[in-house]
C-alpha cells in the first residue's frame, strides 16, 4: 500500500498534536507514559516529535488514558490549535 504524503498543513496539525502530548506528559517519562498506553518509547517519540503525524485512534485513545486526558479536551485542544494556525496562515 503506498501512502499519500502529508501536506504541510496536516505536518503541522502532527506537530501540533505531538505537542499537547509532551506538555500533557510533563515531568513523567516518555518510557512511563509508553508503557501505561501499550505502545513503545520510540512510537511515543515519534508522535511527540511530529514525524508520525496520523497515529492510529487506538494509539491515541490508550495515550490520552495514560496520561489522564479525554478525548474530547485532546479533540478540542487540537481544533483551537488548529484554527489559530488556520488564523496566522491568513494574516500572513
Amino acid at each position: 500500500m503506498v501512502r499519500t504524503p502529508l501536506t504541510p498543513r496536516e505536518r503541522r496539525r502532527g506537530e501540533h498534536f505531538g505537542a499537547l502530548l509532551r506538555a500533557a506528559r510533563g515531568d513523567r517519562s516518555m518510557v512511563e507514559i509508553a508503557a501505561a498506553a501499550g505502545v513503545s518509547a520510540e512510537t511515543l517519540r515519534k508522535i511527540e516529535t511530529g514525524r508520525a503525524p496520523t497515529p492510529a485512534f487506538f494509539t491515541v485513545a490508550a495515550l490520552a488514558t495514560a496520561l489522564g486526558i479525554s478525548l474530547d479536551a485532546l479533540a478540542s485542544a487540537c481544533a483551537h490549535d488548529a484554527a489559530a494556525s488556520e488564523s496566522e496562515e491568513l494574516t500572513a
